[in-house]
């Protein structure tokens, strides 16, 4: 089964280099399909051991596509470490929030309405009961014509640093989380030509809470590629290292992340997982090879 490229709410004709179809459904994988995963690491650029792990995660690992946040700190390393990997699939993760307490970030455009008093995004997406009051980004009276800006000027400035650019993702869920936002994700998709959805790539599942240390997410993470079925399947996660400065990021019920992202690395770059996708005949892919599918499908098609 192939998937289906999804990058705006309208037909695209072949000139424009994606073509997916919408409100059809994709056909059911059958047995004899290949076993595809996108692995995805997120978060590239919001901390100096972020960037380390991401690259890790794919040159060393079997991450094949990477999410860079643009507003963040740690950008422009990310940057000049993506560029010496000009063959490593990016991603702009779109960004309208800046979750952890110690470090922040803020939009790349003038937009008041997406920020809080001291300049900063909003930590969540929608307000918590266990956060103080006025931190939730859906709460915050947002403007659209902010919200389209600021996420037009973040793709902007990853399209003139990062020439293997080929997609957009959501950090938080927060840039899709309403149909008006989605629509404007959509809209930015189709005019820049970049993915934004994959009809009929289900989700592999996820590592859970309870898998804390290296050991158990290698463990999981087998378990997850011992099961996956014929078609394409997704997993995404954040790697990270156990370092200084990541043991000083974190929030509220999240206080460990050093700890855990540094388990996502280890089981991204695992021999055990890579001896189980090698076993299995699973196919790694990123975004842009369904990206170059489709294109080449769509020429195909003329």
């Amino acid at each position: 089964m192939r998937a289906r490229v999804v990058v705006c709410g309208v037909v695209l004709s072949a000139a424009c280099g994606v073509v997916w179809v919408t409100g059809q459904t994709a056909e059911p994988a059958k047995a004899s399909d290949p076993i595809r995963l996108i692995v995805r690491a997120d978060d590239m650029g919001s901390s100096h051991a972020a960037n380390v792990a991401c690259l890790q995660a794919c040159t060393a690992g079997i991450a094949r596509s990477i999410e860079v946040m643009v507003p963040c700190p740690w950008f422009n390393e990310a940057v000049r470490m993506l560029r010496e990997h000009p063959d490593i699939d990016v991603g702009v993760h779109l960004t309208l929030t800046s979750e952890w307490e110690g470090v922040k970030w803020g939009p790349v455009t003038q937009a008041p309405s997406l920020v809080d008093a001291q300049g900063h995004f909003y930590p969540m997406t929608s307000q918590r009961e266990d956060f103080p009051p006025n931190t939730g980004f859906l709460q915050c009276g947002y403007k659209l014509d902010e919200v389209e800006a600021e996420l037009r000027a973040q793709i902007e400035l990853a399209r003139r640093h990062l020439p293997q650019l080929t997609h957009i993702t959501s950090h938080m869920g927060t840039p899709t989380s309403t149909p008006a936002l989605r629509a404007i994700v959509a809209r930015l998709a189709a005019e820049y030509g970049l993915l934004y959805r994959i009809e009929g790539v289900r989700s592999a599942g996820g590592f859970g809470g309870s898998t804390t240390t290296p050991p158990q997410k290698i463990a999981a993470l087998v378990a997850i590629l011992e099961a996956l079925a014929p078609g394409t399947s997704l997993f995404v996660d954040h790697p990270g290292l156990d370092t200084p400065e990541m043991r000083a990021i974190g929030h509220k019920g999240y206080e460990h992340v050093a700890a855990d992202r540094a388990g996502v690395t280890a089981a991204f770059t695992s021999q055990a997982v890579k001896d189980v996708i090698r076993r299995r005949g699973i196919e790694l892919v990123s975004y842009g090879d369904l990206k170059r599918q489709a294109e080449a499908d769509a020429a195909q098609d003329k």
